[in-house]
């Protein structure tokens, strides 16, 4: 029982307090940038950019433990942590690029998959550690999705991007 129990709290580099940190972190961060979605009935809202946030957050941490992990910090294995950034930013994209959709003429779902990007790369920060970037990142993005978006629908004064806001992807 006793070595059942070491198996599900082994060693780690970060201690696991910071690794419960990072994962809320990066759960609120992205709550940030899902809730404007979700405020606006977009398919990928609140949910989905957590989830996003979250795994990046995940692979990011797993990438920090797997360079330290007995038996792959030997001198015959050896991990190099990018290629789990790399591989986040492929997964992401390819999900956003789902968001995107093109019909009669007008490309909609491109600010969500930009926002679900973001939020992958949010959730590696906060892997990571990087809280500073995350958090910057974050408000970054609610500006530009929430006031900015706000912004271009008052100065169209009910043109067509105002009247296409409920459809389309401001």
């Amino acid at each position: 029982m006793e070595q059942i129990l070491a198996d599900f709290f082994p060693p780690t580099r970060l201690p696991y307090p910071v690794i419960l940190a990072r994962m809320v972190g990066a759960i609120v961060l992205s709550g940030v940038i899902g809730a404007e979605r979700e405020y606006r009935e977009h398919p990928a809202g609140l949910r989905t950019h957590i989830l996003v946030a979250l795994s990046a957050c995940v692979f990011a941490i797993l990438s920090i433990e797997s360079v330290h992990m007995v038996g792959f910090a030997d001198e015959q294995v050896q991990i190099d942590p990018l290629r789990v950034i790399e591989a986040v930013t492929a997964g992401v994209a390819f999900l956003a690029a789902g968001m995107i959709v093109f019909s009669r003429g007008e490309v909609k779902g491109l600010t969500t998959g930009a926002g679900m990007w973001l939020a992958g790369s949010v959730g590696l920060c906060v892997g990571l550690g990087y809280w500073f970037i995350a958090v910057f990142a974050t408000v970054a993005c609610f500006v530009v999705l929430f006031i900015i978006g706000r912004l271009e629908i008052k100065t169209d004064g009910g043109t067509k991007r105002a009247g296409r806001h409920d459809k389309d992807d401001s």
